[in-house]
């Protein structure tokens, strides 16, 4: 699928999420984003609400976090408000990762931001995990017709489902599944990575994975069971704080993951049974039946004057049995490799 200029049957696509971890300031979100591409990342996203477009302003305790998270005792709104990135920000952020060579693009969390980014002409739009059952906004989102990624880490299997099929009902199949495991940090036994290849097989979608753990292993076993796309936060530093701080990787962490997943590209390869330039010169390695000591012409072929060494030079060692019993055709010196010729 393409993304951009990216195709991910191709190469992994690497995505550093900036969420909020700007802190507020646009010049932390653009040295942000020149942090991300000199630490291999081929893509930044953003995230496009306000607290209006995202919660109601409202102080029922239905409107407060208490469910053991970071954020607990907080306000929706408050948060929100805090972690938001302007929208007068996103042109200038997305002008600075094009100038860079990244591909910048999105989550939108209402029509509103749809259209908003639609307008800035972004490649791909990431329906969130917590969005995954808002089906008139994946439907909305879809229908602009660019490859949309959905995150599945608060999803069930029909909410899968019911999203793939939003999306197939206005016309685009360009979709990639995230599997996501929302807590935050993650716990590496909570993660299932070996879900990816099942969902390889039961959707028929490109699929990758989005990461809250703080391992660099998850993206490296996401891949090997076939991942195309890998989703992680990005900060400048940990200490900076803020509200995606914990679970975000710094430049030089983000580096060695992505450099572990090309990695792994290359270790992947692809399906063949065919040998490789070296591989077929270390063949020279292999066993081969040489003759052992100095025999005559005549002389009864016996374990004790050939037998299979090394190197390969000689004939294949499953010929042993063929031959023992057989008498040498001419004299040979110890040493060299068996061929049919001295064998009577």
């Amino acid at each position: 699928m393409n993304i951009g200029h990216h195709n991910t049957d191709e190469k992994v696509f690497i995505i550093a999420e900036l969420s909020a971890n700007h802190n507020g300031s646009l010049d932390t979100a653009l040295k942000t984003i020149t942090a991300m591409k000199e630490s291999g990342a081929d893509a930044i996203k953003l995230q496009t609400y306000t607290p209006d477009t995202i919660t109601l302003d409202c102080d029922s305790e239905l409107f407060t976090i208490s469910q053991g998270t970071l954020w607990d005792k907080r306000k929706f709104y408050d948060l929100y408000e805090e972690a938001m990135t302007p929208w007068e920000w996103h042109p200038i952020l997305f002008n600075h990762a094009k100038s860079l060579g990244m591909e910048a693009f999105s989550s939108p969390f209402d029509p509103s931001a749809v259209d908003f980014l639609s307008d800035l002409e972004v490649p791909a739009y990431k329906i969130a995990s917590f969005e995954i059952t808002d089906i008139p906004l994946i439907e909305y989102t879809a229908a602009k017709g660019k490859p949309i990624i959905i995150s599945t880490g608060i999803a069930t299997l029909s909410d899968i489902e019911e999203a793939l099929d939003a999306c197939r009902r206005m016309g685009n199949d360009q979709i990639t599944l995230l599997k996501c495991t929302s807590a935050y940090p993650a716990a590496l036994e909570e993660m299932n990575l070996l879900t990816i290849a099942d969902m390889v097989e039961r959707f028929g979608v490109n699929v990758g994975l989005s990461d809250h753990t703080m391992s660099l292993s998850a993206p490296v076993a996401a891949v090997a069971l076939g991942a195309r796309v890998i989703e992680k936060h990005f900060i400048l530093d940990r200490d900076m704080g803020g509200a995606d701080s914990v679970f975000s990787l710094e430049p030089h962490e983000f580096k060695m993951m992505v450099d572990a997943v090309r990695d792994t590209e290359k270790l992947l390869g692809r399906v063949t049974y065919d040998l490789s330039e070296k591989s077929l010169t270390s063949r020279e390695f292999s066993r081969s039946l040489f003759i052992a000591e100095d025999v005559k012409a005549g002389e009864m072929i016996t374990t004790s004057n050939v037998r299979s060494v090394r190197p390969g030079f000689g004939l294949a060692p499953k010929y042993l049995t063929e031959i023992l019993g057989k008498s040498f055709r001419s004299d040979a010196s110890k040493g060299t490799p068996l061929s049919w010729e001295y064998i009577g």
